[in-house]
């Protein structure tokens, strides 16, 4: 049996499904999210649902969390110290992520030559400054550290001898720059790996008390993976040195439901309506798109791939208000707790839905008066006010997702799958995913005119997508037959390749060592899950002759599900 666990930002939805027979959901809950004790909200969840099934017939976790994405939100990250290496051309000052940060001279070419040393006295001197700061992660980073990371290396090592030396553990924890993708964009580089160690103390405080917790309650077998924003899933082991890569998971999670629930063929809208936000994606000829560079966390890029998901803030908990000067009525994007059907202090968007009959969510009674309250403090009819808050919800989803498709159509058009070459998206569907889905599915047919679907359990489709999302996994293989070397960034992999190493040995070897590194993860690789996205090779010419070739080839496994849910 599989098991999937989503956070949201108003429940944690947990589902058990059985592979045996069929794809069957054996069991399924909701629990409150609790975002001051985000464990709580998992192990109420995990006791909840194992209360249903028998616990010795789970083998895998798979978990989305927004712990990580929460802790960027809030500012509750930890100071890092970045140290970097440039070399000549744009100032690294122009986008560094914190007061901690320090350029080292030094730099290696493109080609991945050292064309200068890193001034010892610098990087002692960056050193100690971080450690009178008491910083105890680090990040490294040199301009073309995925051709030679020597100066990452160097860096690390002195951080890592500093605190040899010191007899103390003031450095816990050292991200390289080499190590998060093969891709040749230095801001990228920097903002990913300050993230990734930002992040670093609390998602592992937070990874050791969920294997303690499974433990505890008789699960220490069982296999946890933790949900990516690219729609996949990776070993919770390994995202314990890569906790970015969890960060906006939750939509990612959104996308993989859809796609385990219902059959996609033409350009659509997934909405996914939980209590927060409404999670918006586009999908092109069936496929959902993809941030091929990289996602932006607040004004910095990052290297971390990513669904293209648009988060807004409506949901069925945001709050309606009604403008003093003009008596608009509008919705979200605040929430302050539940709605008052299920207990809270001001009306929200389900109590809207609630009056206007749309839905019959807990305490209908109590959602009535709270907008009749609202209403008579503005001299306005309660039912009036209801709708015009329906309608609000509505229009501002239908121009945020029309904003969406005008933003995708006017650049090429990446799919999970492809490049789309002179593609437009033109929508033919909606579908409707989260607790207010069902009320929601006529007032936003008649905002979009537009075929509009309710999969069967799309409550709980997020729990679902990431139990039954698969592990992937990406690699670029870097060759230069002049210097006789093969690298593998993301692995500190290099060895030495003969000059008549050609493109199709470097396609062989990169899909080899994808599925060698899955297979130390303990996954399976399936020929037609794997595929080489990018490959090329350049002749190197010197002094008019021909001296070598540079040959790049990434492959990767791409995002799916290991099964699909059909009913109906």
């Amino acid at each position: 049996m599989l098991l999937g666990i989503d956070v949201g930002g108003t429940h944690t939805d947990a589902v058990v499904i059985s592979l045996e027979g069929g794809v069957r959901i054996l069991a399924s809950c909701k629990v409150p999210t609790r975002h001051d004790a985000l464990l709580s909200s998992v192990t109420e969840a995990l006791e909840t649902i194992l209360g249903q099934v028998d616990p010795a017939g789970v083998t895998r976790l798979n978990l989305s969390t927004t712990l990580s994405t929460n802790a960027i939100v809030q500012g509750r990250t930890e100071d890092v110290g970045v140290l970097v290496s440039a070399g000549p051309g744009i100032d690294p000052h122009n986008f560094m992520p914190c007061r901690n940060f320090h350029v080292i001279d030094g730099s290696i070419d493109h080609r991945g030559n050292e064309v200068r040393a890193l001034s010892p006295r610098q990087l002692s001197d960056a050193v100690d400054a971080c450690r009178a700061n008491e910083v105890r992660v680090y990040a490294a980073v040199s301009k073309f550290s995925t051709r030679n990371p020597r100066h990452e290396n160097a860096i690390r090592r002195a951080v890592l001898q500093c605190r040899e030396e010191a007899d103390c553990e003031y450095a816990d924890f050292v991200t390289s720059g080499h190590q998060l993708g093969g891709a040749l964009n230095f801001p990228r580089r920097v903002a990913t790996a300050y993230f990734n160690c930002a992040v670093w103390r609390l998602y592992n405080h937070f990874a050791t008390a969920v294997e303690r917790a499974l433990a505890d309650m008789g699960l220490g077998h069982v296999k946890v993976n933790m949900l990516k924003a690219d729609g996949g899933t990776m070993p919770l082991t390994r995202s314990r040195r890569m906790p970015v890569q969890s960060i906006f998971s939750g939509p990612a999670a959104s996308v993989m439901g859809i796609i385990a629930l219902t059959d996609i063929f033409h350009d659509s809208v997934i909405l996914d309506i939980g209590g927060t936000t409404t999670d918006i994606a586009v999908f092109a000829d069936g496929a959902p798109l993809i941030e091929r560079e990289g996602i932006a966390i607040g004004s910095h890029p990052t290297l971390v791939p990513a669904l293209k998901v648009l988060s807004i803030g409506i949901g069925g908990d945001s709050v309606i208000s009604v403008s003093e000067a003009s008596g608009t009525v509008r919705v979200g994007p605040n929430r302050l707790g539940p709605s008052v059907c299920l207990g809270g202090g001001q009306p929200a968007l389900t109590d809207a839905l609630n009056a206007t009959g749309a839905c019959a969510v807990g305490d209908t009674a109590a959602s009535r008066a709270a907008l009749e309250a609202l209403a008579a403090a503005h001299s306005m009819d309660a039912t009036a006010l209801a709708r015009a808050a329906v309608d609000y919800a509505t229009k501002t989803i239908h121009n945020a997702t029309r904003d969406l498709v005008d933003e995708i159509n006017s650049k090429p058009v990446y799919t999970i799958h492809e490049l789309l070459e002179d593609k437009r998206v033109v929508p033919k569907k909606v579908y409707l995913m989260g607790g207010p889905a069902n009320a929601l599915k006529m007032p936003l047919f008649e905002r979009f005119q537009l075929s509009t679907e309710v999969p069967a359990h799309s409550g709980v489709a997020n729990a679902i997508g990431a139990a039954l999302t698969r592990t992937t996994w990406e690699l670029e293989l870097f060759a230069d037959t002049q210097r006789h070397v093969l690298f593998i960034p993301s692995l500190s992999y290099r060895e030495n390749i003969p000059t008549s190493y050609g493109q199709r040995d470097a396609e062989k070897d990169a899909m080899n060592q994808l599925a060698m590194q899955l297979d130390s993860m303990g996954v399976f690789l399936r020929p037609e899950d794997a595929q080489i996205t990018h490959s090329s090779s350049f002749t190197m010419v010197e002094d008019m002759e021909q001296v070598g070739r540079n040959i790049r080839v990434k492959s990767q496994v791409r995002p799916g599900v290991v099964a699909t849910i059909r009913e109906g």
